[in-house]
C-alpha cells in the first residue's frame, strides 16, 4: 500500500466536507457549507443544496478510489483524520433513506428490535476504506443515532420560524453537544450526567421535544444478531408528577416493596427502574414537587442512585433525566419554585419551548404548516381544502392577532372543533379587574360564589408561593383539590 497525500485543492475541498459532518444539521452553518460543497449559489433550495452536496462528495472519493488512494492507512495525520471523517459522512448519507425506513419499521414493530437488512453492505464499503469491525460497528450505531434525532426534531417539530430554528438547534445540541467531536470521543455513554429543564407556556409541545431527545440516545449494535440490543420506541417514558397525591407520588418514581404501607400488596418498579439505560425520562410539571421529593431526586441526579419506599437497599438509576414545567422563567431563576441545590444540579441545559403566538408573528406560514401536520395526523392525508376551511373560520372568529392561549394543543382543539362542527370559538379574552380587586369586590357586594372565591384564593395563593403544595399546605385543602380550583379558575 503506497502512501498518498491529498493535494491542496482536495485537501480544501475535503476538510469543508469535514467540517460540515461536524455542523449542526439545524443551524445556517451547515446549509453554507452545502452549497459551497455543491457549488451553489446562496439562494439554493436547502434540499437541493444537501443532495448536490453528497453526489458531489461521491464524486471527488470516487477520482481517490480511480487513482488507488481510498484507504485512510494510506494517510497521515490531518489527511487522514479529514478522509476519516468524509468517509464516514459519505456511508451515512449513502444510507440515509434506507435508516429512515428503519425508523419507520420500528416504529411499527414497537418494543422488538427489528433486523437490519443492509448493515452487512455498509460495513463491507467501510472495510475497503480502512476502517476496522469494531470503529464501523460504533459508527454505525451513532449513525443511526443521528439518524433518529434528525427525524425525530424535524419530523414532529413542525415549523421554521426563527425561534423554531433556534428551538431545534438546541435540541440538536442537547443530545450531542456543540461539538460532536468532543460527544464521539468523550460523552456518547456519558450523557445521562446532563439533565435537561424543557421551560414552556402549556400546550407548546415540552412532552414532543422531550421524546424527541429521549429516543435520541445512543444505542450499540449487536453484531451476533443482526440489530441493535434495544427498540429506540423502549427509550422514553414519561410521568406526569401533578397527577398523584404525595402517599403516591413516591412510589410511582421509586418504586414500592410489599407491604411498604396499607395496599402494598405486592412488589411495584417505580417510572425510574423502568426507564432504558439508553433513553430519558420526561417529569413534566416538576415545579410542582415538594422539597423532600427534590431532596430524593437530588441523589438520583448526584449519585445515580434511589432507594424504593420501605427497601434498605438502593437501585440505581442509568438513564437521562429531562424535567418540563410551565412556570416563568423568572419565578425559576429568583429561587421560589426549586431548591438552589436541586436547581443547579437538574439544569444542566435549559430550553425554552417558543409559544404559537410568537411562532406565527415571526412567520405566518408556520400556521399552514401547523394545520397541514394536525389535519395529516387526524384524516392520514394531506388537504388544503381543509386547511382553507379552517383559516377561513380562525379568522372570522378569533381574527389575525388570537394569542392562542392554548398553544398549539388548542390549535389542535379548533381543527377538531371544524371537523366535527364547522366553528370554533377560542377562548375569549377577558378584561376583568385584578385577581385581588375581582376577589375583594366579590366580597363586599356579597355576590361571591364559594366555587369563584376558592378558585380565585388559591390561584392568588399560587401565583404568589409556586406550587401546589404550598397552596394546600397554606389552605388545608388536599393537593388534587388545589389543582382543581386554579385550572378551573384559568379554564373560565
Amino acid at each position: 500500500m503506497k502512501n498518498a497525500v491529498l493535494t491542496q485543492q482536495e485537501r480544501h475541498f475535503f476538510k469543508t466536507v469535514h467540517n460540515a459532518a461536524f455542523a449542526n444539521p439545524f443551524s445556517d452553518l451547515r446549509e453554507r457549507l452545502d452549497q459551497k460543497i455543491a457549488g451553489l449559489f446562496p439562494s439554493a433550495a436547502r434540499r437541493e443544496s444537501k443532495d448536490m452536496c453528497v453526489l458531489e462528495v461521491d464524486r471527488q472519493l470516487r477520482k481517490l478510489t480511480r487513482q488507488n488512494r481510498e484507504n485512510i492507512h494510506q494517510y497521515t495525520g490531518e489527511d487522514r483524520e479529514i478522509l476519516r471523517v468524509v468517509y464516514l459522512f459519505d456511508i451515512f448519507h449513502k444510507f440515509r433513506d434506507r435508516f429512515d425506513q428503519l425508523i419507520q419499521d420500528q416504529i411499527v414493530a414497537q418494543e422488538v428490535s427489528v433486523p437490519v437488512p443492509f448493515v452487512e453492505d455498509a460495513r463491507q464499503m467501510a472495510l475497503e476504506k480502512g476502517f476496522s469491525p469494531e470503529t464501523f460497528f460504533h459508527y454505525f450505531a451513532l449513525s443511526f443515532q443521528l439518524r433518529r434525532a434528525f427525524y425525530f426534531i424535524s419530523k414532529t417539530l413542525v415549523g421554521s420560524s426563527l425561534c423554531m430554528k433556534t428551538f431545534k438547534k438546541h435540541l440538536w445540541y442537547n443530545v450531542f453537544t456543540y461539538n460532536i467531536e468532543l460527544y464521539d470521543q468523550h460523552l456518547w455513554n456519558k450523557m445521562e450526567d446532563f439533565s435537561t429543564l424543557l421551560l414552556g407556556e402549556t400546550g407548546t409541545g415540552k412532552g414532543t421535544a422531550a421524546k424527541a431527545i429521549g429516543m435520541s440516545g445512543f444505542i450499540p449494535f449487536d453484531e451476533k444478531r443482526g440489530c441493535f440490543v434495544e427498540s429506540f420506541t423502549r427509550t422514553f417514558s414519561s410521568l406526569n408528577l401533578s397527577q398523584y397525591p404525595e402517599t403516591l407520588l413516591e412510589s410511582e418514581l421509586f418504586g414500592h416493596t410489599k407491604g411498604a404501607f396499607t395496599g402494598a400488596v405486592e412488589d411495584y418498579q417505580g417510572v425510574l427502574d423502568r426507564c432504558s439505560s439508553h433513553g430519558a425520562i420526561l417529569l413534566d410539571e416538576i415545579g410542582e414537587i415538594p422539597d423532600h421529593i427534590q431532596v430524593k431526586l437530588l441523589r438520583v441526579l448526584q449519585e445515580r442512585t434511589f432507594t424504593p419506599v420501605g427497601a434498605h437497599g438502593t437501585s440505581r438509576f442509568n438513564g437521562r433525566v429531562i424535567a418540563a414545567t410551565n412556570r416563568p422563567r423568572k419565578d425559576i431563576m429568583g429561587g421560589k419554585i426549586f431548591r438552589e441545590d436541586f436547581y443547579y444540579r437538574l439544569c444542566s441545559d435549559i430550553i425554552d419551548v417558543p409559544p404559537l403566538r410568537t411562532r406565527i408573528q415571526q412567520d405566518p406560514s408556520e400556521l399552514d404548516s401547523l394545520l397541514d401536520f394536525t389535519i395529516h395526523r387526524m384524516t392520514g392525508l394531506s388537504s388544503q381544502k381543509i386547511i382553507a376551511k379552517v383559516k377561513r373560520i380562525i379568522d372570522r372568529r378569533l381574527g389575525n392577532h388570537y394569542s392562542w392561549p392554548g398553544n398549539v394543543r388548542e390549535l389542535e382543539q379548533c381543527v377538531r372543533s371544524v371537523l366535527l362542527r364547522r366553528d370554533y370559538l377560542g377562548k375569549q379574552e377577558q378584561s376583568d379587574p385584578s385577581l385581588s380587586h375581582f376577589l375583594c369586590q366579590g366580597i363586599q357586594s356579597q355576590d361571591l360564589s364559594v366555587a369563584d372565591l376558592l378558585s380565585g384564593y388559591c390561584t392568588l395563593l399560587y401565583n404568589s408561593l409556586g406550587t401546589y403544595e404550598k397552596v394546600a399546605q397554606k389552605t388545608g385543602l388536599d393537593r388534587r383539590t388545589v389543582k382543581k380550583h386554579i385550572m378551573n379558575r384559568q379554564n373560565t
